[in-house]
């Protein structure tokens, strides 16, 4: 038993972590835990009371790493910032974030001034807003708002302005359809913010605000995300007054959410099957031979009668859903099915773990 103890604890992660009683599993040995790993993203753990400066991680990266993430950045930036210059100001869409406050800032401001007779500049306003963002966000959510940070919203920043200027003589894309650009402004941002965070950037951003307030009430994030977005939407209606501008925000903020969700995740049309049968043997034959996929077999136990049931798991393309559904109710009508949604499938037979786990690094 001691030496079965023994391999447990020293696992892939290192040497082992020094045992600890009941009452002590609740706290994290910090000196234990950097001994045990090691890379850039570990490097804060190390320094212990002394924070890591923000450009002190680019020695850890790759030379070809920091040249792919940095030119995702700048062209992520120059994309977002597209879709805030050429389609939300004009129609006066509050996307939410620092931009929704800056471009409700440049509708009310038109003719204050002399020197901005077509209102604050949304870009140069919105880094007023990133800076004590950022400033906060390392205080108080550690390193990872760093150098990759600051270029995101400075970029971002300057690419509004300048596409601003292009249009000093009327803008470039001229519709009257509030509705197109809503959808296509939200779709233009996703694809700008996914690439910035393929590179691992963000922007400090009025979500900083959310996680700061979620990390001190323990709260789930994407709720005071939400809360604040809404706020800024809201915002919008009462400087501007119009009902119109909520409602078109709210579907640049969907569709926005939608683009980066599909681009992150990828368009996957695998599905995880779950086939609860008890004709186990006859069904593994028609999975390998009918349906020309593997699988694995798994041992469960029946909730209400106890009885000991065969599951059959395995992952197939969307295409072949109806005709399983054909081949299982032919093996056995009785058998009970699950299709879920499989969002990453690495292994065998599908993309490589080992050159996906290289890629990332690279």
């Amino acid at each position: 038993m001691e030496g079965k103890e023994n391999q447990l604890q020293g696992g892939n992660a290192g040497r082992p972590l020094p045992e600890k009683t009941s009452r002590d599993l609740g706290k994290v040995d910090q000196e234990a835990f950097a001994k045990s790993y090691d890379g850039p993203y570990f490097s804060d753990v190390k320094k212990k009371s002394h924070p890591v400066k923000p450009f002190v991680l680019l020695a850890d990266l790759s030379r070809k790493r920091l040249v792919r993430d940095y030119t995702l950045i700048i062209v992520g930036s120059a994309i977002a910032a597209a879709a805030y210059s050429f389609f939300c100001a004009p129609h006066s869409i509050v996307p939410g974030g620092v931009y929704g406050i800056t471009i409700v800032l440049n509708a009310i401001s038109k003719g204050w001034f002399s020197a901005f007779p077509d209102g604050l500049p949304i870009g140069t306003m919105a880094l007023f807003f990133n800076i004590p963002l950022w400033l906060a966000a390392y205080r108080f959510l550690g390193h990872h708002y760093g150098l990759k940070t600051v270029v995101t919203f400075v970029a971002t920043a300057v690419f509004t302005d300048l596409y601003t200027s292009l249009q000093s003589n009327g803008p470039l894309i001229n519709t009257d359809n509030h509705l197109l650009a809503a959808i296509y402004g939200g779709a233009v941002l996703g694809v700008g913010v996914s690439l910035i965070f393929k590179a691992k950037g963000t922007s400090a951003g009025t979500d900083v605000l959310a996680k700061i307030i979620a990390k001190y009430t323990h709260n789930n994030v994407g709720i005071y995300i939400t809360i604040v977005d809404s706020i800024v939407v809201l915002l919008g209606l009462v400087a501007l007054r119009s009902w119109e501008i909520p409602l078109y925000s709210w579907i640049t903020i969907f569709v926005y959410g939608r683009v980066v969700d599909t681009i992150m995740e990828g368009v996957r049309t695998e599905k995880a099957v779950f086939i609860i049968t008890d004709k186990p043997m006859e069904m593994r034959d028609a999975v390998l031979f009918t349906m020309h996929r593997g699988g694995t077999f798994l041992e469960g136990k029946g909730l209400y009668s106890g009885d000991e049931k065969h599951i059959i798991y395995t992952v197939l393309p969307k295409t072949q859903i109806g005709t399983l559904r054909e081949v299982v109710n032919q093996v056995d009508p009785n058998a009970f099915l699950s299709v879920l949604p499989a969002y990453e499938i690495l292994g065998k037979g599908f993309r490589n773990l080992q050159k996906t786990i290289a890629d990332s690094k690279d």
